[in-house]
């Protein structure tokens, strides 16, 4: 099994696997990341996925990648396929340790006819709805089903006939006979088995009766040996159902572990609520650069050394809370200001015409790919009589402490020459600056006026001859709303969408040498923000560019 270098912490689920493995409990460790491929992972999964191999590698351990494939109308190839790419590309490798729940579906269901012989399992010809309101409340006990007293015999046969596929979806399903007055709802009498005359996506058309995730799991675990099985918060109700199924077949039980699961703001992490967005068009699809899926932050520019540093950076707990989205942009942005080249980049072009240097002439400068890493190497930025600038860094009318390009004003081209503007030209119909006329001080090459004035402002450019055109694309957060999922959000949680998640900007001019850019290879755009080559829609002839992160937070300071 391949880990990744990180950084471990101190927290409560390794004090546990400290006194196991001083007690003499455990003489391994082995967990497990236990998926269910009916969607694609977020950055919630991502946090269990560290947690679980980074544990597994701290201690010399195991991983397994076991696909919790009980539910064949949600599950799909598909998801299986892009899990395991996922949980890759963020570093990790579970080795020869991959495994289905759907592997053990004999042995599960062996160990449902154990049960019914125990008299710890019936046959219920209830209805869901019928269950569900035989349940009771949390404040009232439940009712037990007209069915639950069967005899033996009948149960066995009833259950074997339910496996022969001689009834209709939904007819019957087993049940665990455990009480019906407990105070934890999960142990009064969960269902176990289901029929469902589906095709799996692993076993095929074999089966047609399914087990309940609740009574798979620690089944799973317990025959794969799983020493420490961590779950989320949501999981400590069930835990004593966990225990109640092991204990009974008397088989090997694995320590269940539960710890506060990921909350991050403005977004939402239901699979639910994201397919919601992705089947009724809010978002372009699972990779969308705004949603939270590994798969869209990969597209947006996000590198996994950013993902695992955010999952150690919020650290293990066992109390739900809040994580502002600002923490994880944080560690993107101090990723790639170590990594990304810088590149200059016209995102909204000015065309500026230089009136005094000479029209067929063409230099090149000398730039610095980092500024503090000499080791990255340097490119030639090609110059030339008309070149592109921003339209923020011109104005005819500037406000008090605008240090930019005005009318007789001066300013710093980086890395080239200072220019000073003579004149515009506007549009005759509606008024609008299409282009800037100046002039350059020849003796100012490198940025430096030679008589020693002082030029309060520097801003990016590009050669308009040389440049290449490309669509750029800015992404912002996905929801205005603080806590989009909450109950605060309000009963329409997509109210909160932010319709200014995304925009895109067509004929942006950038640096002739960013027509060679990679999948994924991602830049600093100076003064601009980190941007990343786009894998989907990006051709040889335009290529495009999503912006992965601002170079500062300016979020709360603009809502």
């Amino acid at each position: 099994m391949t880990l990744p270098e990180t950084a471990s912490s101190t927290n409560f689920i390794r004090s546990i696997i400290d006194e196991d493995l001083k007690s003499g409990k455990h003489k391994t460790v082995v967990t497990r990341f236990p998926p269910e491929p009916n969607g694609y992972l977020h950055i919630g999964h991502a946090k269990s996925i560290c947690l679980n191999f980074g544990l597994a590698r701290d201690y010399n351990g195991r991983c397994h990648l076991r696909f919790d494939d009980t539910n064949p109308t949600k599950e799909e190839q598909e998801y299986v396929d892009t899990i395991q790419e996922s949980v890759r590309w963020l570093g990790f490798d579970w080795g020869e340790d991959r495994y289905y729940a759907s592997d053990y579906f004999e042995q599960l269901y062996r160990w449902a006819v154990a049960l019914i012989k125990k008299g710890k399992a019936y046959v219920d010809d209830l209805t869901a709805d019928e269950i569900r309101e035989h349940r009771g409340t949390l404040t009232e006990s439940g009712r037990e089903s007209p069915y639950r007293n069967r005899p033996l015999e009948d149960n066995l046969d009833l259950f074997h006939r339910m496996r022969a596929g001689e009834f209709s979806d939904g007819s019957r399903v087993l049940r665990a006979k455990i009480d019906m007055a407990s105070p934890n709802m999960n142990l009064r009498d969960p269902v176990m088995y289901r029929i469902l005359h589906a095709t799996h996506p692993h076993t095929g058309a074999a089966w047609c009766v399914y087990p309940m995730y609740d009574y798979a799991h620690g089944q799973s675990d317990s025959i794969e040996g799983i020493t420490h099985s961590i779950c989320t918060l949501e999981f400590e109700d069930h835990r004593p159902l966990y225990e109640w199924f092991l204990d009974q077949l008397g088989i090997y039980r694995p320590q269940q572990i539960e710890f506060a699961r990921l909350n991050l703001t403005y977004t939402v992490m239901s699979k639910r609520k994201l397919l919601e967005l992705v089947q009724q068009g809010y978002v372009s699809g699972w990779d969308d650069p705004r949603m939270p899926t590994l798969v869209g932050m990969r597209r947006r520019g996000f590198t996994p050394e950013a993902i695992r540093t955010f999952c150690e950076r919020i650290g293990i707990g066992k109390n739900d809370s809040w994580i502002d989205m600002g923490v994880l942009e944080d560690c993107l942005r101090h990723d790639l200001n170590e990594r990304a080249p810088r590149v200059m980049g016209v995102l909204r072009p000015l065309r500026v015409v230089i009136d005094n240097y000479p029209q067929n002439q063409t230099e090149e400068f000398d730039a610095p790919n980092h500024p503090n890493k000499p080791e990255m190497g340097s490119r030639k930025i090609p110059f030339s009589p008309v070149i592109y600038i921003e339209q923020d860094d011109f104005s005819e009318d500037p406000p008090k402490g605008y240090f930019r390009l005005t009318p007789g004003g001066e300013v710093r081209l980086r890395y080239a020459y200072i220019i000073k503007c003579v004149g515009v030209v506007k549009d005759e119909q509606s008024g609008k600056i299409v282009e800037v006329r100046c002039t350059y001080d020849p003796q100012s090459r490198g940025g430096s006026a030679a008589d020693g004035r002082k030029i309060k402002g520097t801003i990016h450019w590009v050669s308009a001859p040389h440049s290449i055109e490309a669509e750029v694309r800015l992404y912002d957060r996905l929801f205005t709303l603080l806590n989009p999922g909450s109950d605060k959000g309000g009963a329409d949680w997509k109210s909160g969408l932010n319709p200014n998640s995304s925009e895109t900007l067509k004929s942006c001019r950038l640096e002739p040498g960013l027509a060679d850019a990679a999948p994924e290879r991602r830049y600093q755009f100076e003064r601009q923000g980190y941007f990343c080559l786009d894998t989907v829609d990006s051709s040889p002839g335009i290529p495009v560019f999503n912006r992965s992160v601002t170079l500062r937070d300016s979020w709360v300071k603009n809502q």
